[in-house]
């Protein structure tokens, strides 16, 4: 039972780092940064509650706020260019973050015992979840419900106007810039809620773990965070969640027993999916439940006239 609450912990907050880079690949930007913003976000979480004392909940909110407010000033120079350029200076930033955070140490006595990040070692004993008797359950619930407000408010945006504007960015600039929309105003803008994300989500990671440090959060990371919502499909925020349920709990953990056999396979059901739904598992555009009744509907009709 310890094992399936573990993997769901993982799923929680891989499925952040994927929404993460699902709002930001809406505008059509294709960004490397998230696995940077995500060590933004452990690390300031992390230092939190294991430094100043806080709880969870004011912990990662201060994480995500602060993690925005960087997402959004990487933005406005990160965003004058685009394409492959734009996946090279997000890069840049990513493996800058880590780098920074390889050689930082800043370290204080807490109750007779020295607490933060220490350079390569890492930061260790963010011990909230344990000292305040959380047990797996009770983590997993956490992680599952900040998942769901987060996916709750995405999908509300969505299938709102600020969701259209986003989509008509990410389909045609020239198109969206015709009529008025400020390209700058709305990358910089899903760039800060990305970033949020991110935060928030690395924050949980960090408390989940109890130990972090700066090779976690390499390029294989930021590579799995725009590949959840790409492989999971663009029409949808569930098509994401898919994606990681695919991706950490099938390959990744499923497929563990086949052992070294296993990275070899993990590329080639990769390849293989992306070839059978080039746009995604679900698509770039996720059917309503009313259409689907609608056409369930029609069939039905069918069949009977047939009869």
């Amino acid at each position: 039972m310890e094992f399936y609450l573990g993997l769901l912990q993982i799923l929680g907050v891989h499925t952040l780092l994927g929404l993460s880079a699902y709002i930001v690949l809406l505008t059509g930007q294709v960004s490397m940064a998230q696995a940077g913003f995500y060590a933004v976000g452990a690390y300031l979480a992390a230092a939190c509650t294991t430094m100043f004392g806080l709880h969870i909940l004011p912990a990662i909110l201060i994480a995500a706020v602060l993690t925005g407010a960087l997402a959004c000033l990487v933005g406005f120079p990160a965003l004058r260019v685009k394409g492959l350029m734009l996946v090279v200076a997000t890069l840049a930033f990513g493996e800058m973050v880590r780098l920074f955070f390889f050689n930082l140490t800043w370290q204080i006595d807490r109750t007779g015992e020295l607490v933060g990040p220490n350079g390569a070692e890492g930061f260790r004993s963010i011990r909230f979840f344990p000292e305040n008797g959380w047990d797996t359950a009770d983590v997993a619930m956490f992680i599952w419900a900040v998942v769901a407000v987060v996916m709750a408010l995405l999908y509300w945006v969505d299938n709102t106007r600020a969701g259209a504007v986003l989509r008509a960015v990410g389909h045609d600039e020239t198109a969206a810039q015709s009529i008025g929309l400020n390209l700058t105003a709305i990358k910089v803008g899903a760039m800060a809620a990305g970033g949020a994300i991110a935060g928030l989500g690395g924050g949980i990671y960090a408390h989940t773990v109890t130990h972090i440090e700066h090779g976690v959060f390499g390029i294989l990371l930021a590579t799995f965070a725009i590949a959840y919502p790409i492989l999971g499909g663009l029409g949808s925020v569930f098509g994401t969640l898919i994606a990681v349920v695919f991706v950490q709990g099938f390959l990744v953990e499923g497929l563990r027993f086949l052992g070294d056999w296993r990275s070899l396979l993990f590329g080639a059901l990769i390849v293989v999916a992306m070839n059978l739904r080039p746009t995604g598992l679900l698509g770039e555009r996720m059917p309503r439940l009313s259409q689907l009744l609608r056409r369930r509907s029609a069939a039905a009709n069918k069949l009977n006239e047939a009869d």
